[in-house]
């Protein structure tokens, strides 16, 4: 079969094989998004190529790559023609997509305003389902030390215990500190539970000698910055 396919040349194929050779040939940026993930999946079905079945599951996601991160394996294998396999390797893709920003990110570690912190944390956090609370552990020169996951919760909140703040700051030496949450809904106000964190935060640390610097709440439209509102 695959020997009929050359022979009859590359316009003649399967349109599922096609984005395999038009990367080869041209150059991985070419490709549309819903060429890239057919190659993800592979295959399509009798009743569509596996670019058709792409454009499904993207026009599902609103064609929006952070909405498509935000589905679960069982989201995904809601669509006729993806199983477990398939939705493991676009889940596993666009994860490694999500650590290599992080990653880029984390080489410009240099803390001097809210949008720093923005930029730096959003590649990990603006495609959740569900909150994450991060600590970011700086020393004098504002230099990232370490950013560490504190806690997971579901859609409204996760639960924050500042012993175990504190104790990643002391180990590694922390001057200050940031932490940052996100809003999975969108509302970028803060709460009477995010205020109140914050205090006990700040407390703590002027008792430890650590200043809490900042506290960012970020959302798919942006941030607040509490020490931007004044609030810290």
């Amino acid at each position: 079969m695959e020997n009929y396919k050359q022979s009859l040349g590359i316009k003649y194929w399967a349109e599922e094989d096609r984005p395999r050779e038009k990367l080869l040939e041209k150059g991985r940026q070419v490709l549309t998004e819903a060429e890239l993930i057919a190659i993800l999946i592979g295959s399509g079905s009798k009743d569509e190529t596996a670019v058709e079945l792409a454009k499904r599951i993207l026009s599902g996601s609103s064609n929006n790559l952070n909405e498509l991160g935000k589905l679960s394996v069982q989201d995904l294998m809601k669509f006729k023609g993806i199983g477990e396999a398939k939705a493991i390797s676009i889940i596993a893709a666009l994860e490694l997509g999500r650590r290599r920003k992080e990653t880029e990110y984390v080489r410009r570690d240099k803390v001097i305003s809210s949008k720093d912190v923005f930029e730096i944390m959003k590649p990990s956090m603006l495609d959740l389902p569900h909150e994450e609370f991060w600590l970011l552990i700086l020393n004098r020169s504002n230099t990232i030390v370490k950013k560490e996951l504190i806690s997971r919760g579901g859609v409204a909140g996760t639960v924050v215990d500042t012993k175990i703040i504190f104790k990643a700051a002391i180990e590694n030496y922390a001057s200050s500190i940031i932490v940052c949450h996100n809003h999975p809904s969108g509302n970028l106000k803060p709460s009477e539970a995010d205020i109140k964190i914050t205090k006990s935060i700040k407390e703590a640390g002027r008792i430890m000698e650590i200043t809490l610097s900042d506290h960012l709440i970020l959302t798919d439209e942006g941030y607040y910055s509490f020490a931007d509102e004044g609030i810290i």
